[in-house]
């Protein structure tokens, strides 16, 4: 059983009310916690991949899209607060006046702050495990590889300026459309295996296809950095964060939020 196209998002309108009226505490302690299993997906990602870039770049875009998806599906199915998803529920529930503009940009503000304390906390728990040898500064070939993802998503942004601010928010496009069509896919069905099937495709389509997640990015470019990786914290901020954030943003909240809403808005049940 499947639940029809117009209760997803009548689902994802209800979804941002209930999101927007939780504690501020409510949302350090979800979003610290989204953050965190983004994070989770990506060191997988990052370790999973390592060493596939001889035998085939697309297989390694391919491994690692494929593992990646386990914090989202984490996030959905026990309830916890990601930016990237907030981008696209909260501002649905304020087009249906369950909330207020207001309100979606304090929870983004919360969310956001969450999300990065958690994914750095993973980034310095790999930095000091796998990703290094018994913590010392001699890496594994994960931590190598961990530089060379940090670098690979700052370094060229900077090299071709403005050009490369310009691919970091399209690429942070692409990517939260794909995320919120995850979620929106995961209101689609009402077992666990369904959603699961339902985040899985359109995420690892967003890792395979080389989009910016900027929550992924929050444990990405700061392991990298911890690492050793040639990149300052104000080149992660200039080059990668800050334009993909602003992309992930249009992405969930036009290309999907808007679109959805708009164009389901009048199969809504007329309230009495």
């Amino acid at each position: 059983m499947s639940n029809k196209p117009v209760d997803c998002v009548l689902t994802a309108c209800t979804a941002g009310k209930y999101k927007s009226g939780l504690s501020t505490g409510n949302y350090l302690i979800r979003g610290f916690m989204a953050g965190l299993y983004i994070a989770i997906g990506a060191a997988l990602a990052t370790v999973c991949g390592t060493g596939l870039e001889s035998v085939s770049p697309g297989f390694k875009s391919l491994i690692a899209g494929a593992v990646f998806p386990v914090g989202l599906i984490a996030i959905v199915l026990t309830g916890m607060e990601l930016f990237t998803g907030d981008a696209m529920l909260l501002p649905m529930a304020a087009m249906d006046k369950k909330t207020t503009w207001g309100r979606v940009f304090t929870v983004w503000f919360w969310v956001y702050i969450a999300n990065f304390v958690g994914s750095i906390f993973w980034a310095y728990l790999m930095a000091v495990g796998p990703l290094s040898k018994g913590g010392t500064a001699e890496l594994t070939a994960f931590g190598q590889n961990a530089i060379a993802i940090a670098e690979g998503k700052t370094l060229p942004y900077i090299a071709a300026g403005g050009v490369g601010l310009w691919s970091a928010f399209m690429k942070g496009i692409g990517c939260n459309l794909l995320v919120n069509l995850a979620i929106l896919l995961s209101f689609t069905s009402k077992n666990m295996i369904g959603k699961f099937f339902g985040i899985w495709f359109p995420i690892m389509a967003f890792v395979s296809s080389g989009f910016e997640h900027s929550v992924a990015n929050m444990y990405f470019i700061p392991a990298g950095i911890f690492c050793g990786a040639k990149v300052s914290w104000g080149q992660f901020f200039v080059w990668n964060l800050i334009p993909v954030t602003i992309g992930n943003i249009v992405g969930g909240m036009v290309f999907i939020g808007v679109v959805y809403y708009f164009a389901f808005k009048k199969e809504f049940p007329q309230e009495t």
